[in-house]
């Protein structure tokens, strides 16, 4: 007996799940990166998780608003990091002979960034052992789903359950 029943196709994961392909052409074509659109069609998943059903009236129209307002959220967050790290680096970087000078991070930020490593290691390692190979090869690794799929003779499909799976586990193991 099958433990993960389909969901029916006029839900909203079952047209997620229907139309994940186009929706990730869709973002690819907008962003310029396969690997950033696969990142926000997951994000796309999750956020489904909390929207009530009967609240959406077309969910082919909500699932490509929902993609196309997470991009541009993306996109808008990215430009304030860039410009709030152009101004800290304005502030924090001296210059030598007209060249620039390495930063160098507090004590404090080492130690915070190696207590967060070891955190993301430690949830990482908590991961069933394919969904860790997944994770690893696809988020650390920088592989695609396709060339995960290859590598590790699964379906794309298969790494896709998997890394919504590991995705999943890892953001409750971080709350």
């Amino acid at each position: 007996m099958n433990k993960h029943p389909h969901p029916p196709p006029d839900s909203l994961v079952g047209t997620y799940i229907n139309l994940r392909e186009a929706l990730v052409r869709f973002l690819t074509a907008r962003t310029g990166s396969s690997a950033e659109a696969e990142d926000i069609a997951q994000e796309v998943f999750f956020k489904l998780q909390s929207v009530d059903p009967a609240d959406v009236q077309n969910p082919t129209a909500f699932l490509y608003r929902l993609a196309s307002n997470l991009f541009i959220d993306r996109l808008r967050s990215a430009r304030r990091r860039e410009a709030r790290d152009d101004a800290y680096a304005t502030s924090h970087t001296e210059l030598s002979g007209g060249d620039l000078l390495a930063q160098t991070p507090t004590p404090e930020q080492i130690l915070e960034s190696r207590q967060r490593l070891q955190q993301l290691l430690a949830a990482v390692r908590s991961l069933p052992p394919q969904c860790q190979r997944v994770f690893v090869l696809h988020k650390l690794e920088g592989l695609s789903y396709g060339e995960v799929a290859v590598k590790l003779g699964i379906s794309k499909s298969g790494v896709e359950k998997h890394m919504m799976s590991a995705l999943k586990r890892l953001a409750e193991h971080r709350a």
